[in-house]
């Protein structure tokens, strides 16, 4: 068993202010068979070239294997089919490549006819079993099925199924049920590994998908009943403070009232208002001061 290692993996195209990945790290077994599953444009092709080392980027990316990509780039189409072969592995026997070809149900024919005079199916087959035909590979398979009928879709799913060390995309969910035991996915924020198949990991996203919308609800349930709350208290605080106030202008206008009369009486009866107050202030001079004690001693006359 061997590992790939991803650490710390932080991409970005240049002029563009976006990661495409950031600080990504996970390992992988190279005995795996992984299918890679995100939305469009969220990076799986960039993810297979940044293991090509086709990009430069931050972190880093180690692997005891080397890579190699499916569809396969062949510059001599009109080359026959079993010396292409031979440009994509140098190193096996016949009998290897009458095996692979066997499984993937082609017919050797083929190998004696020019490469573009084949069907864009066997195209896939062939190149395929000729990518597989080399050891300590990993291979990186992007959309093998785009030339591939419901019956081809079959066949290479079953193919792939018996091998190992390959991430695989696909867009049909049945092919990649047929053929992995993990899957790849890049999700808003990182890349996840899952053990199963498509369908397993499906289902394990809809069951978190439709917690995190529940947790959702209950927030914006909690934020309205808090609102609410607030709302509440910002009424019953005006209120109060609306009371206080009353009271105070009632009080005022009360004293305001009485003053203006006071004065207006004052203005109509100055002569009984003067004897008032004379009497009042009176009224309020202690007694010691109507009248004082004496300060001498009185002596009898003589007589």
């Amino acid at each position: 068993m061997a590992l790939i290692n991803v650490s710390n993996l932080t991409f970005a195209y240049e002029g563009s202010y976006d990661n495409i990945f950031e600080d990504v790290s996970f390992q992988i077994n190279t005995d795996w068979k992984l299918g890679f599953t995100g939305r469009n444009g969220r990076g799986k092709t960039t993810f297979l070239n940044l293991l090509r080392e086709i990009y430069e980027h931050n972190g880093s990316i180690t692997a005891p294997v080397q890579f190699e990509y499916f569809p396969y780039n062949v510059h001599d189409t009109a080359q026959m089919t079993e010396n292409m072969i031979g440009e994509i592995c140098t190193d096996y026997e016949d009998w290897q490549l009458q095996r692979e070809l066997s499984l993937l149900e082609v017919n050797d024919d083929i190998l004696r006819r020019p490469f573009r005079t084949l069907s864009n199916g066997e195209q896939t087959k062939v190149l395929l079993a000729a990518l597989f035909l080399n050891e300590n590979r990993f291979l990186l398979i992007d959309e093998p099925t785009n030339h591939l009928d419901q019956h081809g879709r079959g066949i290479v799913s079953r193919y792939l199924n018996g091998k190992k060390g390959f991430i695989l995309v696909s867009h049909y969910r049945a092919f990649l049920d047929g053929c992995i035991d993990h899957v790849l996915s890049i999700n808003r924020a990182n890349i996840e590994i899952q053990r199963g198949n498509f369908s397993s990991w499906w289902a394990n996203k809809e069951m978190r998908d439709h917690f995190e919308l529940a947790e959702n609800a209950k927030l914006k349930k909690d934020i309205k009943r808090m609102e609410a709350a607030a709302r509440q208290s910002t009424q019953w605080a005006d209120k109060a403070e609306s009371s206080k106030m009353g009271k105070g202008a009632a009080a005022a206008r009360k004293k305001g009232h009485v003053g203006a009369g006071t004065k207006e009486y004052k203005a109509e009866n100055p002569a009984r208002c003067s004897n008032v107050a004379k009497i009042w202030n009176a009224a309020k001079t202690p007694q010691s001061k109507k009248n004082p004690p004496c300060s001498k001693t009185w002596t009898a006359p003589t007589i």
